[in-house]
């Protein structure tokens, strides 16, 4: 019942927005998309319902690539990402130009770190994040060079549900996605979802004054 409630949630959210698009293109090109808030909140701080995860904050970068990614049919693609799927043809009906509209809009969001939901074993956690740290940094803060976003202060929900897809194939596996071919060689190291979310409840302890 709740896996219907959020499809349905999004179902209504895809049609808020391309309402809201077919008025625009009526009157003259989109040069200001922002419709994101439709589905991550007019803060941007994420909508669990939806699995709409936090952007506000978001390196603009990894932001811009992922973007692309789902507009080029490298993410959002496989049937069983519900999520993803419902993101790709929001990327899909973007412009380039659009793309780096809505990336600059969305990075002069203030960060907020979500709060966290998960309950693990953070000191389990703490040893299998070891090599995620290689790429994402000791803290979870990211790192541009490695292509790696960062991991602390995003919603634990959205963690689970990303390393579960990659883990499963339904992120990762398309042809010429390489980083998330990478992420999705990482995933499997974690043995089931227990590892995952006892690795997320660490990340959730990472930036913490």
């Amino acid at each position: 019942m709740k896996r219907i409630k959020a499809m349905t949630a999004m179902a209504l959210c895809s049609m808020v927005t391309f309402s809201t698009l077919s008025s625009h293109a009526a009157e003259e090109p989109l040069m200001d998309p922002r419709f994101c808030q439709t589905c991550h909140g007019v803060d941007g701080i994420g909508n669990e319902g939806i699995q709409a995860p936090r952007i506000a904050g978001m390196e603009p970068w990894y932001l811009k690539r992922q973007l692309h990614s789902f507009k080029d049919g490298l993410r959002g693609t496989h049937p069983q990402d519900i999520e993803g799927m419902e993101m790709q043809p929001m990327a899909a009906i973007l412009s380039d130009a659009e793309i780096d509209e809505v990336t600059r809009w969305v990075g002069s969001w203030p960060y907020v770190p979500a709060e966290p939901t998960l309950q693990g074993d953070a000191d389990r956690g703490r040893t299998l994040f070891t090599p995620c740290a290689s790429c994402h940094g000791n803290q979870a803060q990211g790192n541009e060079a490695l292509n790696a976003p960062a991991l602390q202060g995003q919603n634990d929900w959205y963690l689970l549900t990303q390393l579960k897809n990659f883990k499963a194939g339904y992120r990762g596996a398309e042809a010429g996605d390489r980083f998330g071919a990478q992420m999705r060689g990482m995933a499997q190291m974690l043995a089931d979802e227990q590892a995952m979310i006892d690795v997320i409840s660490y990340i959730n302890t990472l930036g913490k004054k």
